[in-house]
């Protein structure tokens, strides 16, 4: 009896040392829409964003709209048509929420941003088109800050502006080039629960970061098909965990705060997990993954699966009392 107590105080000590989180995988769990201008129907969706309440936006591209979800796809509402004026679009891009609800669209072709309230009524716009602080020339994404404040990835400008949550300029980063902190093209932007903006340098194929007010902090990946390379990165996110997603042709990868590559899914096909263009990628305030699968024209959704770890030493322990 004593040589067994003292064999299983001697497992339990082991068992810590021989476990090693996995990292997590996703795995398809639903998806909505097809091609179409009806309610729940798309035509080139670009982008999307997350509620903390639930709802989830999709901008409609090429039908100049916004429409909204619940988290598994029922259609509650949309906004927006072709044109100028308040609440219209000319192909909006990127969207993002703010912790209080309000929707902010990258009016691309308008030269500007538009928001709105959760229910899609219009509350103020920015921007003209122009290279000078607060002008836009096609910005394309957008992300909000938890403190307020709306970053915009001034795509044909190669810049990020950051603003008010009502549109004062506050600051800009980037310039044309391939050098630490500057750009070509970036389409999309995303803020890190620590504050970090992560930047889809997508013409140099690369993932950019910086400190909220845009001093560079480091970068990863380059041209090619595999692990951490990339072919045109357009989409980023970055879960509550500070993983950060990044849509590539035909794949999500996603990576650690600085960049270590963790894992991927996804290759070319319409059938479930597949991907044609994935444009966009948004996170719930879970583990769920959204992705707008631009040339399928629908909305994809990825849930978390944490396989239980087996420490190697059990199956040691086991024998020992054989």
């Amino acid at each position: 009896m004593k040589n067994n107590r003292f064999v299983l105080a001697l497992a339990v000590a082991v068992l810590p040392l021989a476990a090693a989180a996995s990292p997590p995988r996703y795995v398809f769990e639903g998806l909505w829409g097809k091609q179409g201008t009806g309610e729940g129907e798309f035509l080139f969706p670009t982008g999307l964003a997350v509620a903390a309440a639930g709802p989830v936006y999709v901008v409609d591209s090429g039908n100049n709209r916004v429409q909204y979800f619940t988290s598994s796809g029922s259609f509650r509402g949309e906004w927006g048509s072709p044109g100028a004026g308040d609440g219209q679009f000319r192909n909006p891009v990127g969207s993002a929420v703010a912790a209080g609800g309000d929707v902010y669209v990258a009016d691309s072709f308008n030269h500007r941003v538009q928001y709105f309230t959760a229910a899609g009524s219009f509350l103020g716009k920015w921007g003209t088109y122009g290279s000078e602080g607060g002008q836009f020339a096609y910005p394309e994404g957008v992300a909000v800050a938890a403190g307020g404040n709306v970053y915009v990835a001034d795509a044909a400008n190669n810049r990020v502006q950051y603003f008010t949550g009502a549109g004062s300029l506050l600051g800009s980063f980037g310039r044309a080039g391939t050098g630490d902190g500057e750009f070509h093209y970036p389409r999309d932007v995303a803020v890190a629960p620590d504050g970090s903006v992560y930047v889809a340098d997508s013409a140099n194929r690369r993932v950019q970061y910086f400190t909220a007010e845009g001093s560079f902090l480091g970068k990863w990946g380059s041209y090619g098909t595999g692990s951490g390379q990339f072919t045109l990165p357009v989409g980023v996110a970055v879960s509550p965990g500070g993983l950060v997603f990044v849509t590539d042709r035909h794949r999500i990868q996603y990576f650690t705060a600085a960049g270590s590559y963790v894992s991927q899914w996804g290759r070319r096909g319409t059938g479930n997990g597949e991907f044609t263009d994935p444009v966009a990628v948004a996170m719930a305030s879970g583990a769920r993954v959204y992705v707008a699968d631009l040339r399928n024209h629908r909305v994809q959704y990825f849930g978390q699966e944490n396989p239980a770890v087996v420490p190697a030493s059990l199956g040691k322990v086991k024998a020992l009392f054989k």
